[in-house]
């Protein structure tokens, strides 16, 4: 049987922000993707409202273009330290990694996690430095920091003696060498021809597919994505399946698809090298090798990275319930989360007994965050607990989830970030000073670094830079102080006016503006000082003859802090919850009423001198 088309399969991998999804636009503009018609969107790839907003990759996907008579499927990776565990499964598909480092940043430590993945796989990197247009641009140092980077990783002979490109992706422009006058991406699709092979002709052997990822369509159910290793598939073939637990089942494929410019386009057969979408097989997990009928040849299973982080995602039950929302039944809540299991691997899902509401454990903050925000905007309400971190125990001793900390600051503010991750019982490995930066290289527990970031915003007012990576687990590092300040929490029921919000601004910082509706018990504000305070914010001056309302108006207050969701969730103590709306990220108390929580703290501290 003969090939119709010759495939490369190409990934492209990169630190967050450095060009990727920018890249593939100039990869599907340039090929001629899109007809006369149609609008070409930017970072076309990042599809997800999420991703768009952020600047950021969080689901990869898939894209093909024709280069000549080559068929090239570009695989667009996250670049986030959460989803390294697709970024591993994604490079075992390719051929080829591109890698994207930007001209005056260098590789950063998520480029570093990344490549050594593909260098442990064989693959041989295209090294292309984008943004050559920067003013402080240093792109030949860059290139040197590079190859000193695949030495520190083992790279072999032949990986070390690698393509290097420069660009500017934005414009869709990619040179040879820097002064080249190339007006387009020609000189990549030559590098990237030149330099991987085509896929083999392996077209007549038994079917061999690995499933490297899942997606979920309302209408076939489960779909399988992976890369076909060997022969063919056809749609309504009968095949065999090695699955997760080693059992071999047989199940029919009742359709495929393969990737034509950014379209799944349904085909009756497609062959060895490409990336396929099987649907039909409902039971279809990450890993499992799909095979003729009784012929199965299960590959090695692919790896899925356990949960290192759980929050409760209770019913929302405060006074403010069901005012904005469409769905707030532990129902209509567990059936979501049952949909989001059919594709995001990393996720488990636990019912919490004698409560309405249910255990969700993922990869990290930004992982399980990302999952509330869709969930806000698709009309959920939702009561979110203080991230907890996920023990493991070995040989009877306590084991939790350690990361390595990549902190880039001006010098000035280096000596408060050291003193921070010291208490967090972070362990400094390096520490670098170059023209008033300070580049410091932390170990830290997770669990330690539940609302650094916000601190480190402050800390640094801005200025620094941050890069967090799971590194593994170790022994446990002893106990940690949660928050040191307490909260102001209102006692009533109403509107917040600016008299009271005035007057509480010398307690601390104020979360909320006038006219924001309180309840009793939600949380209106930081205090200056270690203990809870419950305030008034709903208090309005006394009218007289002598003074008229109209002096509210001289009342100049500062602007409230705002929180988005990971900010809540790393504020926020183990007695107090983030109520998400999908109007309103609000914070509060876990009891409501002041009598209540006096009792709860007088129970745990009882509990504590009996224990």
């Amino acid at each position: 049987m003969e090939n119709k088309e010759k495939i490369i399969n190409i990934a492209v991998i990169a630190h967050v922000d450095a060009g990727k999804s920018t890249l593939v636009d100039a990869f599907l503009s340039q090929s001629n993707v899109f007809r006369d018609n149609e609008e070409m969107v930017d970072c076309v790839m990042d599809s997800n409202d999420l991703e768009r907003e952020r600047g950021i990759t969080i689901y990869s996907k898939n894209c093909s273009v024709m280069y000549k008579d080559i068929k090239i499927n570009i695989v667009d990776t996250p670049g986030h330290a959460d989803f390294s565990s697709e970024v591993e499964r994604i490079i075992k598909t390719v051929d080829t990694v591109i890698l994207l480092v930007d001209s005056s940043e260098g590789p950063m430590p998520q480029t570093r996690f990344v490549l050594q993945k593909s260098l442990e796989l064989g693959l041989r990197p295209i090294l292309l430095i984008n943004k050559i247009d920067k003013k402080d641009q240093r792109a030949e140092e860059v290139v040197d920091m590079v190859f000193d980077l695949f030495v520190e990783l083992d790279a072999d002979h032949d990986q070390l003696d690698f393509p290097i490109l420069y660009g500017i992706a934005k414009d869709g422009i990619i040179k040879r060498d820097l002064d080249d006058d190339s007006q387009d991406i020609t000189p990549l699709f030559e590098t990237i021809v030149e330099h991987a092979d085509v896929y083999p002709n392996v077209n007549d052997e038994p079917l061999q597919l690995q499933v490297s990822n899942l997606a979920y369509d309302d209408y076939i159910g489960r779909l399988g994505i992976g890369r076909i290793y060997k022969g063919t598939i056809r749609e309504g073939q009968t095949v065999s399946v090695s699955q997760r637990d080693g059992k071999i089942v047989k199940r029919k494929i009742s359709q495929i698809f393969v990737y034509k410019g950014l379209q799944r386009t349904p085909v009756k057969e497609t062959y060895s090298g490409d990336i396929v979408v099987v649907a039909g097989i409902s039971d279809l997990s990450i890993g499992e090798t799909i095979g003729a009928e009784n012929t199965v040849d299960p590959l090695p299973m692919l790896n899925i990275e356990e949960p290192t982080l759980s929050m409760n995602f209770l019913v929302n039950k405060s006074p403010f319930a069901g005012l904005s929302g469409k769905y707030v039944t532990s129902r209509q809540i567990k059936a979501r989360l049952e949909k989001e299991l059919e594709v995001n691997v990393g996720l488990k899902v636990e019912p919490i007994d004698g409560v309405e509401g249910f255990k969700v454990s993922g990869r990290g903050e930004l992982h399980l965050s990302i999952l509330i925000e869709n969930m806000r905007r698709e009309g959920y309400e939702l009561a979110i607990s203080r991230p907890e971190v996920i023990m493991q125990e070995r040989e009877g001793k306590v084991f939790e989830p350690i990361e390595r900390v990549v902190i880039t600051v001006p010098e000035v503010h280096s000596g408060k970030v050291i003193t921070n991750l010291n208490l967090r019982k972070g362990i400094m490995e390096s520490m670098q000073i170059d023209n008033d930066m300070v580049k410091i290289e932390y170990v830290a527990p997770t669990r330690g670094l539940l609302g650094f970031r916000s601190e480190f915003i402050n800390e640094t007012r801005g200025e620094g830079i941050l890069v967090r990576r799971f590194e593994g687990f170790d022994e446990f590092k002893g106990d940690i102080e949660q928050r040191s300040n307490g909260v102001l929490v209102s006692k009533v029921d109403g509107e917040a006016m600016t008299f009271s919000l005035f007057n509480l601004e010398e307690r601390g910082i104020i979360f909320i503006k006038p006219g924001t509706k309180v309840y009793e018990g939600m949380i209106v504000g930081q205090n200056s000082r270690s203990n809870d305070l419950t305030v008034n914010p709903c208090k309005n001056k006394k009218l007289t003859n002598m003074r008229s309302s109209g002096a509210d108006e001289a009342m100049k207050l500062t602007p409230p802090r705002i929180f988005t969701i990971e900010d809540a969730l790393e504020f926020i103590n183990d007695d107090e919850l983030v109520e998400i709306t999908p109007d309103d990220v609000r914070l509060r108390k876990k009891h409501l009423k002041e009598n209540e929580r006096r009792r709860h703290t007088k129970e745990i501290k009882y509990a504590k001198e009996n224990a």
